[in-house]
């Protein structure tokens, strides 16, 4: 059955016009509003065969996308810490020049136009924020991407034709450090969920990888990039399976590089965060001779994706910044109580349970952040403790400022999630002091996020390549 709650904000008018007369009912307005239910796929896929390629865009398809944190870095256009860009070495990173401690950084020539991912909370951040930068409510779907996959397979078209990149941090929790490491040996299903012992294999939650790939078969990018935490390089031999299962995406069609780890504070993320990146190039697409000194022993430096630091924490060079401080996050906010800013104004309120608990420790200001972890529970790090759990913070403590943990925006902000993308988001309508996405919601989608100014950094580098990557597209 029809009804209206199964109809997207955009649609094409001349369904609007059937879709009417099929209910006998006044015409439909429409708003784009974040509380629009996701739009059934038998619909979706009349509107993305109505998109057009735009002239110079790369389109962008993202998988497993969270509130967007890959997303954003790749289109740009958001603003971080002044003290996140370097200067010397980046300075075509900036196009403007804020008054506040920030800088605007410059919009790329990448553009999301399909998005997915199993939470709500996720989609409602990432719809509400990108909402506003012209992104399509309706490009963002909340399946399961085996779910999709096999609606596609089924007949239905699922994926919008031109794709020139594919994007996806497959689930990390069965090969994170701080987890149970199943790895592949998932105990949970491509929905979150606990698996029976009839689950199919190849949809446990350690398996989506594979599901990656048949989406890049679909749709056959120019080049792909896969994400996962730093352990996955540490646990048996899964890195090599995991490369050598994506080179055979199209039937061998993909040069899959080593992958490598970048430490995001060395790119000016105040923040301890290790991430290994895959990344694949289609090889019929490449020129002959980049294909050939990208299957080089040794890569030569003006064709390698991968982007060089900019910011040395690990990494060591002259010209590089010195890593961003706590500090230079926090200067720029009101404590809680002062904010005027929902995500500032909330935060755990988890009692102190002893040192030796995870996540009750005081966040150090004059160094980067702990990472920002998605299962948290309630143990959030604390911005500072009391004097009598250990603070250090004397000066804070001296003019009465209480213990408490990171807000949900200091968490962001900590990510390089820019000031203006909401993540407490209050329901309009309903019970007062509900949400759309609360407190606790938050947190999570920002601890599962990649860090914007990473991917950024990412970005930047594969457009400065594509020209010399790839050939000429005919008019």
């Amino acid at each position: 059955m029809i009804s209206r709650r199964n109809v997207s904000p955009i649609v094409d008018c001349k369904f609007l016009f059937i879709l009417n007369s099929m209910l006998d009912i006044e015409p439909i307005k429409f708003k784009n509003t974040v509380e629009e239910p996701q739009l059934d796929l038998m619909y979706q896929s009349l509107i993305l065969d109505s998109q057009k390629k735009e002239r110079d865009v790369i389109q962008v398809l993202s998988l497993f996308s969270g509130c967007g944190g890959m997303d954003l870095g790749f289109e740009g256009n958001f603003s971080v810490l002044r003290d996140s860009v370097n200067e010397l070495l980046t300075p075509h990173f900036i196009e403007e020049e804020l008054d506040n401690h920030f800088v605007m950084l410059r919009k790329t020539r990448f553009k999301t136009v399909f998005a997915n991912d199993i939470l709500s909370d996720a989609r409602n951040a990432w719809v509400n924020y990108f909402s506003k930068r012209g992104n399509r409510p309706e490009s963002y779907f909340q399946e399961s991407i085996v779910d999709l996959v096999k609606l596609h397979k089924s007949g239905t078209s699922v994926f919008p034709e031109n794709i020139d990149l594919v994007t996806g941090g497959f689930p990390c929790q069965d090969f994170s450090l701080s987890g149970k490491r199943k790895g592949f040996d998932s105990h949970k299903n491509h929905l979150g969920k606990v698996i029976d012992e009839n689950s199919p294999s190849i949809e446990t939650r350690g398996q989506l990888y594979m599901w990656m790939k048949e989406v890049i078969e679909i749709t056959q990018p120019k080049i792909f990039i896969a994400e996962n935490v730093k352990g996955l390089v540490n646990l048996s031999n899964v890195k090599e399976i995991i490369q050598n299962d994506f080179s055979k995406a199209g039937g061998n069609g993909y040069l899959v590089l080593d992958p490598m780890v970048l430490h995001s504070a060395d790119f000016g993320v105040p923040q301890s965060r290790e991430r290994v990146i895959f990344i694949g190039i289609k090889k019929s697409a490449l020129n002959p001779e980049v294909l050939k000194a990208l299957t080089a022993d040794k890569i030569p430096t003006h064709l390698n994706p991968y982007p060089n630091p900019t910011h040395s924490f690990l990494a060591k060079g002259d010209q590089l910044k010195p890593y961003v401080k706590l500090s230079k996050v926090f200067e720029t906010l009101d404590e809680p109580e002062e904010a005027r800013d929902l995500s500032q104004r909330y935060y755990s309120k988890a009692k102190y349970m002893g040192a030796h608990c995870q996540g009750q420790s005081e966040v150090k200001l004059q160094s980067i952040g702990p990472t920002i972890r998605a299962e948290h529970h309630g143990n959030i790090e604390f911005r500072r403790l009391s004097k009598e759990h250990g603070g250090k913070n004397e000066n804070e403590l001296r003019d009465g400022l209480p213990e408490r943990r990171l807000t949900v925006r200091e968490c962001a902000m900590i990510q390089t999630f820019p000031p203006d993308y909401d993540f407490v988001i209050p329901k309009k309508t309903g019970r007062k002091g509900s949400f759309l996405v609360s407190p606790s919601q938050a947190y999570k989608i920002i601890g599962n996020a990649v860090p914007p100014l990473l991917a950024f950094n990412l970005a930047s580098r594969l457009e400065s390549l594509w020209e010399v990557y790839f050939k000429p597209e005919a008019e």
